[in-house]
């Protein structure tokens, strides 16, 4: 269900030459995820939604009978920022029989990342993991119309409970470096900001609520990436919009039958048997989907 995932191709498509970024539009992404964050918080204001589910009268419905609902959260779900372009989409699907506890297992098993999302996810490691803050690492692939991008990124997690049965978690890129002719005898890591400009920034707002018999979850990947020169801008959005909503679709499906495959073992790695946060706990074997922290 990572960020990554949902992200990574879209400006493969006009990546004919490199990109370099630049402090301008590092702080026009910097304003964009304060004030994506401060939406997220006043979801937990009396009276707000706290699913994006939730806003809208058949969106639930749809959901419980086993649709994922992906859509951008505003307009086409790109906005213009100098010398970059930012996605913003949000993806919604209910796990029946689920609970909050055994999502949040799947979700903080980094380690299996490289099981749960392949082929994508080439490789992820836990690098560390505290009470409400972990950080890992994954190398992963796309290819899109030819083109293969490969990319070494470090993230940073943080878990929001959120109320009863409730719980949210943002996760940030930390770095993001492009592997030049990954695979090849060349092979060469980029530094931080150089190459084609597939993905600079990246973050991701989940959002799981338990009730209805299952678990809700919510995922609003956010990215940065290299402008679509506006020559080509015509051809390339609209394959934009439909990667976009496949992969971010992708992800959410690998994420549910993770935590389907889940319910059938206890067998957990790292962070994702700590079971550090109150009132959360391991779970016995045979339990059920288990409990732990996000």
């Amino acid at each position: 269900m990572k960020i990554a995932s949902a992200l990574l191709g879209v400006a493969m498509l006009t990546a004919a030459q490199g990109a370099e970024l630049n402090p301008q539009t590092v702080r026009a992404w910097n304003q964009y995820v304060r004030e994506a964050d401060a939406a997220m918080r006043a979801r937990l204001e009396p009276g707000r939604h706290f699913l994006w589910t939730d806003q809208a009268p058949d969106r639930a419905e749809r959901v419980r009978k086993g649709e994922i609902l992906i859509a951008p959260v505003d307009g086409a779900g790109m906005h213009h920022v100098p010398d970059g372009l930012i996605h913003h989409w949000v993806g919604a699907m209910f796990i029946p029989g689920a609970t909050l506890q055994g999502v949040l297992a799947v979700a903080h098993d980094y380690a299996r990342y490289k099981e749960i999302y392949k082929p994508k996810v080439l490789d992820s490691t836990l690098l560390a993991c505290g009470d409400s803050r972990q950080e890992y690492s994954m190398l992963w692939m796309n290819n899109v119309l030819f083109v293969n991008a490969a990319l070494q990124s470090r993230y940073e997690a943080r878990d929001f409970p959120a109320g009863p049965g409730r719980w949210y978690a943002i996760a940030h890129v930390t770095s993001a470096q492009e592997i030049q002719d990954y695979g090849k005898s060349g092979e060469r890591l980029l530094p931080e900001g150089e190459g084609n400009g597939f993905i600079w920034k990246l973050q991701s707002i989940a959002r799981y609520e338990e009730r209805d018999g299952g678990v809700y979850l919510e995922l609003e990947a956010i990215g940065l990436t290299r402008d679509i020169p506006a020559t080509v801008r015509w051809m390339a959005a609209p394959l934009v919009t439909r990667l976009s909503r496949s992969t971010l679709a992708a992800s959410l499906r690998q994420t549910r039958e993770g935590v389907e495959a889940f319910a059938r073992t206890t067998a957990l790695t790292a962070c994702a048997t700590r079971g550090s946060h109150p009132g959360v706990k391991i779970a016995a074997e045979g339990e059920g989907y288990g409990d732990t922290h996000r």
